[in-house]
Protein backbone atom coordinates (compact mmCIF):
# COMPACT_ATOMS: atom_id res chain seq x y z
CA UNK A 1 0.00 0.00 0.00
CA UNK A 2 0.98 3.35 0.08
CA UNK A 3 0.15 6.61 1.79
CA UNK A 4 -0.59 9.67 -0.29
CA UNK A 5 1.29 12.87 0.70
CA UNK A 6 2.26 11.10 3.65
CA UNK A 7 4.42 14.25 4.79
CA UNK A 8 1.68 16.39 5.26
CA UNK A 9 0.74 14.41 8.40
CA UNK A 10 3.20 14.96 10.85
CA UNK A 11 2.83 17.82 13.15
CA UNK A 12 5.89 20.09 13.94
CA UNK A 13 7.38 20.39 17.17
CA UNK A 14 9.52 23.05 16.61
CA UNK A 15 9.58 26.57 15.12
CA UNK A 16 9.91 26.70 11.36
CA UNK A 17 9.50 29.29 8.76
CA UNK A 18 9.27 29.48 4.99
CA UNK A 19 9.33 32.21 2.72
CA UNK A 20 5.90 32.70 0.61
CA UNK A 21 5.85 30.58 -2.31
CA UNK A 22 6.21 32.24 -5.93
CA UNK A 23 2.96 33.25 -7.30
CA UNK A 24 1.26 33.07 -4.01
CA UNK A 25 2.71 35.98 -2.41
CA UNK A 26 0.50 38.33 0.01
CA UNK A 27 0.11 41.95 -1.95
CA UNK A 28 -0.61 43.19 1.59
CA UNK A 29 2.25 41.79 3.51
CA UNK A 30 5.47 41.13 0.98
CA UNK A 31 8.00 40.70 3.35
CA UNK A 32 6.79 38.43 6.11
CA UNK A 33 7.20 34.39 6.27
CA UNK A 34 4.63 31.80 7.26
CA UNK A 35 5.03 29.80 10.45
CA UNK A 36 4.83 25.63 8.91
CA UNK A 37 2.19 23.54 11.35
CA UNK A 38 3.03 20.76 9.37
CA UNK A 39 5.71 18.71 7.48
CA UNK A 40 6.34 19.69 3.85
CA UNK A 41 7.86 17.70 1.29
CA UNK A 42 11.61 19.22 1.08
CA UNK A 43 11.79 20.00 4.61
CA UNK A 44 14.76 17.95 5.63
CA UNK A 45 12.56 17.07 9.09
CA UNK A 46 9.66 15.90 7.03
CA UNK A 47 11.09 12.21 6.33
CA UNK A 48 11.95 11.96 10.49
CA UNK A 49 8.47 13.23 10.99
CA UNK A 50 6.25 11.44 9.06
CA UNK A 51 7.98 8.20 10.56
CA UNK A 52 7.37 9.00 13.99
CA UNK A 53 4.12 9.66 13.47
CA UNK A 54 3.14 6.74 12.04
CA UNK A 55 5.60 4.47 14.48
CA UNK A 56 3.26 6.58 17.31
CA UNK A 57 -0.01 5.48 15.59
CA UNK A 58 0.95 1.50 14.93
CA UNK A 59 2.50 1.51 18.56
CA UNK A 60 -1.12 2.35 19.76
CA UNK A 61 -3.00 -0.27 17.84
CA UNK A 62 -0.89 -3.08 19.50
CA UNK A 63 1.83 -3.44 17.36
CA UNK A 64 5.41 -3.55 18.56
CA UNK A 65 8.63 -2.10 16.96
CA UNK A 66 11.74 -4.16 15.54
CA UNK A 67 14.82 -3.77 17.20
CA UNK A 68 17.04 -4.02 14.99
CA UNK A 69 15.33 -3.10 12.04
CA UNK A 70 13.47 0.32 13.43
CA UNK A 71 11.14 0.33 10.37
CA UNK A 72 9.35 -3.43 10.90
CA UNK A 73 6.83 -3.79 12.98
CA UNK A 74 4.45 -7.07 14.09
CA UNK A 75 1.68 -7.86 16.20
CA UNK A 76 0.70 -11.34 17.09
CA UNK A 77 -3.55 -12.26 18.02
CA UNK A 78 -4.73 -15.59 19.04
CA UNK A 79 -1.56 -17.68 17.55
CA UNK A 80 -1.30 -15.44 14.29
CA UNK A 81 1.24 -13.10 13.21
CA UNK A 82 0.98 -10.10 11.30
CA UNK A 83 4.55 -8.36 10.10
CA UNK A 84 4.25 -4.80 8.11
CA UNK A 85 7.73 -3.31 6.79
CA UNK A 86 7.78 0.41 6.06
CA UNK A 87 9.64 2.11 3.10
CA UNK A 88 9.23 5.92 3.96
CA UNK A 89 5.16 6.10 2.77
CA UNK A 90 5.65 2.51 0.70
CA UNK A 91 4.61 -0.16 2.73
CA UNK A 92 4.27 -3.89 2.79
CA UNK A 93 2.56 -6.93 5.07
CA UNK A 94 1.57 -10.12 5.17
CA UNK A 95 0.19 -12.52 7.71
CA UNK A 96 -0.42 -15.87 8.71
CA UNK A 97 -4.10 -14.79 8.57
CA UNK A 98 -5.88 -13.19 5.26
CA UNK A 99 -8.39 -11.61 8.16
CA UNK A 100 -5.84 -9.87 9.66
CA UNK A 101 -4.48 -8.15 6.33
CA UNK A 102 -7.97 -6.69 5.63
CA UNK A 103 -8.28 -5.56 9.41
CA UNK A 104 -4.63 -4.08 9.00
CA UNK A 105 -6.17 -2.57 5.84
CA UNK A 106 -8.92 -0.87 7.29
CA UNK A 107 -6.57 0.66 10.36
CA UNK A 108 -4.34 2.56 8.07
CA UNK A 109 -7.10 4.03 6.10
CA UNK A 110 -9.01 5.31 9.45
CA UNK A 111 -5.91 6.99 10.17
CA UNK A 112 -4.35 7.96 6.46
CA UNK A 113 -5.33 8.77 2.75
CA UNK A 114 -3.95 4.79 1.21
CA UNK A 115 -3.79 3.60 -2.23
CA UNK A 116 -4.61 -0.28 -1.73
CA UNK A 117 -1.71 -1.62 -4.56
CA UNK A 118 -3.04 -5.53 -4.17
CA UNK A 119 -1.16 -8.39 -3.90
CA UNK A 120 2.48 -7.34 -4.08
CA UNK A 121 4.40 -8.46 -7.41
CA UNK A 122 7.24 -5.62 -7.10
CA UNK A 123 8.82 -3.72 -5.02
CA UNK A 124 12.22 -1.37 -4.87
CA UNK A 125 13.02 -3.42 -7.84
CA UNK A 126 12.35 -6.14 -6.61
CA UNK A 127 10.06 -8.79 -8.63
CA UNK A 128 7.81 -11.60 -6.29
CA UNK A 129 6.39 -14.10 -7.45
CA UNK A 130 3.67 -15.52 -5.10
CA UNK A 131 3.22 -19.37 -5.69
CA UNK A 132 0.91 -22.01 -3.80
CA UNK A 133 4.06 -23.76 -2.46
CA UNK A 134 6.20 -20.45 -1.57
CA UNK A 135 7.58 -17.17 -3.15
CA UNK A 136 10.20 -16.45 -5.43
CA UNK A 137 12.21 -13.33 -5.26
CA UNK A 138 14.11 -12.88 -8.44
CA UNK A 139 15.32 -9.19 -10.59
CA UNK A 140 15.08 -10.30 -14.47
CA UNK A 141 13.70 -6.63 -15.14
CA UNK A 142 16.48 -4.81 -13.38
CA UNK A 143 18.78 -7.35 -14.70
CA UNK A 144 17.21 -6.56 -18.71
CA UNK A 145 17.67 -3.06 -18.06
CA UNK A 146 21.14 -2.82 -17.05
CA UNK A 147 22.39 -5.13 -19.99
CA UNK A 148 20.82 -2.71 -22.69
CA UNK A 149 22.33 0.40 -20.65
CA UNK A 150 25.81 -1.68 -20.96
CA UNK A 151 25.56 -2.81 -24.39
CA UNK A 152 25.50 -6.62 -22.94
CA UNK A 153 22.33 -7.67 -24.16
CA UNK A 154 23.64 -9.77 -27.40
CA UNK A 155 26.08 -10.73 -25.79
CA UNK A 156 26.88 -14.55 -25.11
CA UNK A 157 26.03 -16.13 -22.09
CA UNK A 158 28.64 -17.59 -19.44
CA UNK A 159 27.81 -20.65 -16.82
CA UNK A 160 29.61 -18.98 -14.10
CA UNK A 161 30.60 -15.40 -12.85
CA UNK A 162 33.88 -16.35 -12.36
CA UNK A 163 36.32 -19.03 -12.86
CA UNK A 164 38.35 -20.82 -10.06
CA UNK A 165 41.53 -19.45 -11.99
CA UNK A 166 40.62 -15.74 -11.80
CA UNK A 167 43.12 -14.04 -9.74
CA UNK A 168 42.81 -10.27 -10.81
CA UNK A 169 45.84 -7.77 -9.42
CA UNK A 170 45.88 -3.56 -9.84
CA UNK A 171 47.50 -4.92 -13.14
CA UNK A 172 49.72 -1.45 -12.98
CA UNK A 173 50.46 -2.14 -17.27
CA UNK A 174 47.30 -2.92 -18.15
CA UNK A 175 45.38 -0.04 -20.28
CA UNK A 176 43.24 1.81 -18.67
CA UNK A 177 39.56 2.00 -19.02
CA UNK A 178 36.71 4.86 -17.89
CA UNK A 179 36.59 4.57 -14.16
CA UNK A 180 33.00 6.35 -14.63
CA UNK A 181 31.80 3.64 -16.97
CA UNK A 182 33.53 1.02 -14.79
CA UNK A 183 31.88 2.02 -11.35
CA UNK A 184 28.57 2.79 -12.53
CA UNK A 185 28.52 -0.75 -13.83
CA UNK A 186 29.59 -2.25 -10.52
CA UNK A 187 27.28 -0.07 -9.05
CA UNK A 188 24.34 -1.49 -10.95
CA UNK A 189 25.49 -4.74 -10.08
CA UNK A 190 26.01 -3.72 -6.41
CA UNK A 191 21.90 -3.11 -6.65
CA UNK A 192 21.52 -6.91 -7.66
CA UNK A 193 23.34 -8.37 -4.55
CA UNK A 194 20.31 -7.93 -2.95
CA UNK A 195 18.48 -11.08 -4.94
CA UNK A 196 22.05 -12.80 -6.20
CA UNK A 197 24.13 -14.45 -3.20
CA UNK A 198 25.91 -15.79 -6.15
CA UNK A 199 27.89 -12.79 -7.45
CA UNK A 200 28.15 -11.30 -4.78
CA UNK A 201 31.81 -12.39 -4.26
CA UNK A 202 32.51 -11.95 -7.95
CA UNK A 203 31.11 -7.90 -7.74
CA UNK A 204 33.15 -7.22 -4.65
CA UNK A 205 36.19 -8.59 -5.86
CA UNK A 206 35.81 -6.23 -9.11
CA UNK A 207 34.89 -3.16 -6.96
CA UNK A 208 38.34 -3.04 -5.43
CA UNK A 209 39.45 -1.54 -8.57
CA UNK A 210 37.35 1.49 -8.77
CA UNK A 211 39.76 3.44 -8.60
CA UNK A 212 42.31 2.70 -11.24
CA UNK A 213 40.31 0.36 -13.47
CA UNK A 214 42.17 -1.79 -16.33
CA UNK A 215 41.04 -3.63 -19.26
CA UNK A 216 41.30 -6.84 -17.43
CA UNK A 217 39.12 -5.47 -14.50
CA UNK A 218 37.01 -4.59 -17.59
CA UNK A 219 36.48 -7.82 -18.55
CA UNK A 220 35.76 -9.58 -15.59
CA UNK A 221 32.98 -7.59 -15.12
CA UNK A 222 31.61 -7.75 -18.77
CA UNK A 223 31.90 -11.70 -17.60
CA UNK A 224 29.28 -10.99 -14.58
CA UNK A 225 26.93 -9.21 -16.72
CA UNK A 226 27.22 -12.27 -19.69
CA UNK A 227 26.34 -14.95 -16.43
CA UNK A 228 23.37 -12.43 -15.63
CA UNK A 229 22.53 -12.64 -19.38
CA UNK A 230 22.40 -16.26 -18.92
CA UNK A 231 20.78 -16.46 -15.41
CA UNK A 232 18.05 -13.23 -15.39
CA UNK A 233 15.10 -15.67 -13.62
CA UNK A 234 17.77 -17.10 -11.08
CA UNK A 235 16.88 -15.61 -7.36
CA UNK A 236 16.14 -16.56 -3.96
CA UNK A 237 13.08 -19.33 -3.24
CA UNK A 238 11.50 -19.12 0.36
CA UNK A 239 9.32 -22.61 0.30
CA UNK A 240 5.99 -22.26 2.51
CA UNK A 241 6.50 -23.70 5.99
CA UNK A 242 9.36 -25.19 7.08
CA UNK A 243 11.23 -24.51 10.87
CA UNK A 244 12.64 -21.36 11.90
CA UNK A 245 16.15 -23.29 12.76
CA UNK A 246 18.99 -20.93 12.28
CA UNK A 247 22.33 -22.38 10.24
CA UNK A 248 25.13 -20.35 9.32
CA UNK A 249 28.24 -21.61 7.45
CA UNK A 250 31.27 -19.66 7.21
CA UNK A 251 34.50 -19.61 4.98
CA UNK A 252 37.93 -18.13 4.21
CA UNK A 253 40.78 -18.76 2.16
CA UNK A 254 44.26 -17.96 3.71
CA UNK A 255 46.11 -14.93 2.62
CA UNK A 256 44.28 -15.36 -0.93
CA UNK A 257 44.93 -11.93 -2.01
CA UNK A 258 48.02 -11.37 -4.16
CA UNK A 259 48.02 -7.14 -3.61
CA UNK A 260 48.47 -7.29 0.31
CA UNK A 261 47.51 -11.45 1.53
CA UNK A 262 44.74 -10.37 3.10
CA UNK A 263 41.89 -13.18 3.62
CA UNK A 264 38.45 -12.96 2.39
CA UNK A 265 35.65 -14.57 4.41
CA UNK A 266 31.90 -15.67 2.97
CA UNK A 267 29.67 -16.62 4.82
CA UNK A 268 25.53 -17.34 4.75
CA UNK A 269 22.77 -17.96 6.92
CA UNK A 270 19.63 -19.87 6.85
CA UNK A 271 16.15 -19.48 8.68
CA UNK A 272 14.87 -22.95 8.01
CA UNK A 273 15.64 -23.27 4.31
CA UNK A 274 15.31 -20.16 3.95
CA UNK A 275 18.47 -18.05 2.86
CA UNK A 276 17.75 -14.84 4.83
CA UNK A 277 21.53 -13.02 4.96
CA UNK A 278 24.69 -13.42 2.92
CA UNK A 279 28.38 -11.83 2.98
CA UNK A 280 31.80 -11.60 1.01
CA UNK A 281 34.59 -9.40 2.83
CA UNK A 282 38.56 -8.89 2.75
CA UNK A 283 39.96 -8.79 6.06
CA UNK A 284 40.69 -5.12 7.39
CA UNK A 285 44.01 -6.13 9.58
CA UNK A 286 46.32 -9.57 9.52
CA UNK A 287 47.40 -10.22 12.84
CA UNK A 288 51.22 -11.38 13.44
CA UNK A 289 50.00 -14.91 14.24
CA UNK A 290 48.66 -15.05 10.92
CA UNK A 291 51.51 -13.48 9.27
CA UNK A 292 53.77 -15.97 10.77
CA UNK A 293 51.76 -18.77 10.18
Amino acid sequence: MDVKCAFLYGDIDEEIYVCQPPGFDDPDFPSKVYKLDKSLYGLHQAPCIWYETLTQYLLSKGFSRGTIDMTLFKKEVNGELLIVQVYVDDIIFGSTNEGQCREFEKVMMDRFEMTIMGEMCFFLGLQVEQKPDGILIHQEKYIKEILTKFGMDDSSPELIPFTAQTCLTSDDNGNPVDAHWYRSMIGSLMYLTASRPDITFAVCYCARFQANPKESHEKAVKRIFRYLKGSSRLGLGYPKGGNFDLHAFSDSDHAGCRINRKSVTGGCQYLGECLVSWQSKKQTTVSLSTGEA
